[in-house]
């Protein structure tokens, strides 16, 4: 039963605010996508998340923690994984599937996050952590099979790429947040602290790739535009800065369970956005995306 009080309102507001703010972000990246390249993009976005929580770190005054070797390089490789590779093969995905469909992929991390802690950590599942897996994967396959339906064999082939990396990028997430779980048990790092860390390292990672590949960095004078350069700028406060740190608000004052659930929302914020902008939404959408968070309501909550 969900208790109403002052701290628990707030940790659940602060994970819907999240997963707003993350299907905002979503869809401003999609549309930079068409301008410049995902590791670019992924690059830039992570330059301006990092000296925005490098001056929060300023103003807060945080001193530097102490942290063990192993959590710092698991927190690290966390970042490389998931931010330098994961976020890279999301804006892949996004050029493929659209932000409707990207946003409802996310929904699977808290599954597959499950089924690699069985694997690796040797966590147990319920029967009810089953079922919901097996709700989340039917919600998204009848979304997807709607979009699918009809399509010239041009973009069926491409949506075909865009769900082999959907479900890529899914699998590395789920890797990463086993990574800085583990690392964030063993150690009393601050929040902040964890998301320069990580933010850092994929930041680093995507500058070694961009010099061994510098046509992948191609179009880069198009930052300097208003037009692509704000956009990116506003996304990166909105759905990285801001979202990371109403997600760990969330994590703070709300039972986990509940939070992770909450985080999952953004492919209903998304459909809301696209119905108000005027966008035909169909029925069989908006049904898919509902079973699909059912599935993972009952992973988190009854799992």
């Amino acid at each position: 039963m969900i208790n109403l009080g002052a701290g628990l309102a707030q940790g659940e507001l602060a994970a819907l605010s999240a997963a707003f703010l993350w299907a905002l972000a979503s869809a401003v990246y999609s549309k930079l996508g068409q301008s410049l390249s995902s590791l670019l993009l992924n690059l830039s976005k992570g330059v301006v998340a990092v000296l925005l929580l490098l001056l929060t770190l300023a103003i807060h005054a945080e001193p530097i923690p102490a942290i063990p070797t192993m959590p710092f390089i698991a927190l690290s490789l966390s970042g490389i994984v998931g931010i330098g590779f994961g976020d890279t093969l999301y804006f892949e995905t996004l050029q493929c599937l659209g932000v409707r469909l990207t946003l409802l992929f996310g929904v699977l991390t808290p599954s597959i996050t499950a089924v690699l802690a069985l694997l690796l950590l040797h966590e147990s599942l319920s029967g009810w952590a089953w079922v919901g897996m097996g709700l989340t994967l039917v919600g998204i396959a009848w979304v997807i099979q709607e979009r699918t339906v009809g399509t010239v064999p041009a973009a069926r082939s491409q949506m075909v790429r865009g769900v082999g990396l959907g479900l890529l990028s899914v699998l590395i997430f789920a890797a990463s947040a086993l990574l800085s779980r583990g690392a964030l048990a063993e150690t009393t790092v601050t929040p902040l602290w964890s998301a320069i860390i990580r933010l850092g390292a994929g930041v680093a990672s995507l500058t070694i790739v961009a010099i061994a590949k510098p046509k992948a960095l191609k179009g880069w004078q198009k930052l300097g535009h208003s037009a692509v350069g704000l956009p990116l700028a506003g996304a990166a406060f909105l759905g990285t800065y801001l979202g990371i740190w109403f997600q760990q608000i969330g994590f703070k004052y709300a039972p986990a369970g509940i939070a992770q659930t909450l985080l999952a929302t953004s492919p209903i914020f998304i459909l809301g956005m696209a119905r108000l902008a005027g966008q035909k939404v169909s029925l069989q959408s908006w049904v898919g995306s509902a079973i699909a968070l059912a599935g993972v309501s009952l992973l988190l909550i009854l799992g």
